[in-house]
C-alpha cells in the first residue's frame, strides 16, 4: 500500500495493524526508547485549508520518529490556481520522501496520489477524514477494550467525518448508526461500501432521522454542523440542526458507560454543550490527542518501512 486516501483502502488486517502500532509508539516511553523509523526523511505538508489538530499532530509526530516536516500555507501553494495538482505532486516527490495534503476537493488528493512517487496521506478532503478516523477508533479501542460490536451512534451532518466512521467502523465489525437531519444523509455510495464491509466482519450500518438511533449506544458523536466552505449556510443549517444538538438528554439516552466524541473544533452550544464536551463521559481531548499517536504510524509504516504488527 503507498497512499493512505480512506479507511476504505485498508484490510481489517492493516486497520487492526494500525492501532496496535499506533497504542506502541504512545507507550514507548522517552524520547530515548522511542524508534526512529524516519530519521533524515522529510513530511511535506499540503494546506489549502487551516488546521490546528492537523498541522500540530503531523508535524510534532514526525519529529517524535527522528524526521522534519515542512508546512506548506494555501497561500504558498496554490493548489488547482496557481499550480496543477500534478505539478505540485511530481515536484514534491523530489524534495520530500511523503507527502500529507488537507484539502477541499477529494479529486485534487486522488490526483496527488496519481502523479506522485511517494506515500501521499489524506489529510482531509471534502469527501472522507480517514486520519481523524483512525483517531477516533483507536479511542474508542481504548475505552471498551475492543472493537467488535460496539454501538456508535454519530449525529448531525452526513460529512467527511460520517463516512470515515462508516468504513473504518464497518471494518472493525461495529455496529454504525447516522442519525441526521433530512436531506443530509451520508454518500449512497460510501453507505454501499461499508455494507459490504459489515456483512464480512458481522458488523452493522444505518442512516436514520430519528434520535432513537442514540438509544443505548457505546458512543455518541458528533461534529459542527457547517464545515469549512459552508459558511453561507450556516444560519439555515444551524435551524435544520437545532433538534441534534448532543446535550445531556440526548447523553442520558445512550448506554450506561457510554463516551462522547467530537472531532473538533467545536462550537459550544450549537452541536454539543459544555456540560457534554466537559462532562465525565467526554473522551474528546484524548480523541484529539490520539490524531497524533495515530499518524505517527501511518508515517511510520508508509514512509519509514515500520511493519504492521501482526
Amino acid at each position: 500500500m503507498k497512499d493512505f486516501l480512506s479507511l476504505a483502502d485498508l484490510s481489517p488486517d492493516q486497520l487492526r495493524g494500525l492501532l496496535d502500532l499506533a497504542a506502541g509508539l504512545r507507550s514507548s516511553g522517552t524520547a530515548s526508547d522511542r524508534p526512529q523509523p524516519l530519521a533524515g526523511r522529510t513530511l511535506a505538508m499540503l494546506f489549502a485549508k487551516p488546521s490546528l489538530r492537523t498541522r500540530v499532530s503531523f508535524e510534532v509526530g514526525m519529529r517524535r520518529l527522528g524526521g522534519d516536516a515542512l508546512y506548506l500555507s494555501p497561500a504558498e501553494i496554490g493548489l488547482g490556481s496557481r499550480e496543477s495538482a500534478a505539478d505540485i505532486a511530481r515536484v514534491l516527490s523530489r524534495y520530500a520522501d511523503v507527502i500529507m495534503a488537507r484539502v477541499f476537493a477529494h479529486a485534487d488528493i486522488e490526483e496527488l496520489a496519481r502523479f506522485a512517487s511517494v506515500p501521499v496521506i489524506n489529510g482531509l478532503s471534502d469527501h472522507n477524514h480517514p486520519c481523524q478516523g483512525l483517531a477516533d477508533l483507536l479511542t474508542i479501542r481504548d475505552a471498551y477494550g475492543d472493537l467488535t460490536g460496539r454501538r456508535l451512534a454519530y449525529v448531525g451532518d452526513g460529512n467527511n467525518v460520517a463516512h470515515s466512521l462508516l468504513h473504518g467502523g464497518a471494518l472493525a465489525g461495529m455496529h454504525v448508526t447516522i442519525v441526521h437531519p433530512e436531506n443530509h444523509a451520508p454518500s449512497a455510495a460510501v453507505m454501499h461500501t461499508a455494507e459490504g464491509f459489515a456483512s464480512a466482519s458481522g458488523g452493522s450500518v444505518h442512516a436514520t432521522t430519528s434520535l432513537d438511533g442514540v438509544d443505548g449506544v457505546d458512543v455518541v458523536y458528533t461534529d459542527v454542523w457547517a464545515s469549512m466552505g459552508q459558511e453561507d449556510e450556516a444560519a439555515a443549517r444551524k435551524a435544520r440542526f437545532a433538534p441534534y444538538r448532543v446535550d445531556e438528554a440526548l447523553v442520558a439516552r445512550a448506554g450506561a458507560d457510554a463516551i462522547v466524541l467530537h472531532c473538533l473544533p467545536a462550537h459550544r452550544g450549537d452541536e454539543i454543550t459544555d456540560a457534554v464536551i466537559d462532562g465525565l463521559r467526554s473522551r474528546v481531548f484524548d480523541q484529539a490527542e490520539n490524531r497524533m499517536h495515530a499518524q505517527m504510524a501511518l508515517l511510520a509504516w508508509l514512509a519509514g518501512g515500520m511493519p504492521l504488527p501482526a
